[in-house]
């Protein structure tokens, strides 16, 4: 019997853009199924080395353009994931690799960065949006998050 399969894609590096791929591909694994998570434009840097660190969380609307909100609402929210037992996104990333799942750097966006395959985390694979797109064409679930 074939394993059931499931693709998700990241495409920005906020908290909030890089949480759902994570948690999606560790429960999909959790569930027997094989997953990939498509890292492409922004969200390729959540699987840059010493990117998490750096993550934001932008909050929605004016308050946005308030200086200085992007760092307090980054603050209340990590206070949130924390309150709620969550990991931190390091501890997610790593728990998402031993859990197995695949991590794949959109080659377009590598290209357009400037990036190379030391710039990655460790187990990250480069592919061309056109490969990804023949794994997820046949997947049980296909997500953009």
């Amino acid at each position: 019997m074939e394993k059931e399969t499931a693709a998700f894609i990241t495409s920005r590096d906020t908290l909030d853009g890089a949480y759902p791929g994570l948690i999606l591909g560790i429960n999909a694994r959790r569930l027997g199924m094989q997953c990939k998570v498509f890292y492409t434009f922004m969200g390729i840097n959540v699987i840059r080395k010493g990117w998490t660190e750096k993550a934001k969380f932008y909050p929605p609307g004016l308050m946005a353009a308030i200086p200085g909100m992007s760092a307090i609402a980054t603050w209340m929210m990590k206070g949130k994931i924390e309150k709620a037992q969550i990991p931190a996104l390091p501890d997610l990333i790593e728990m998402a690799q031993l859990e197995g799942v695949e991590f794949v750097a959109c080659k377009m966006t590598v290209d357009m960065m400037g990036l190379k395959q030391d710039d990655f985390i460790e187990g990250v694979v480069i592919e061309p949006a056109e490969q990804f797109l023949k794994y997820a064409k046949d997947c049980k679930i296909c997500l953009f998050t």
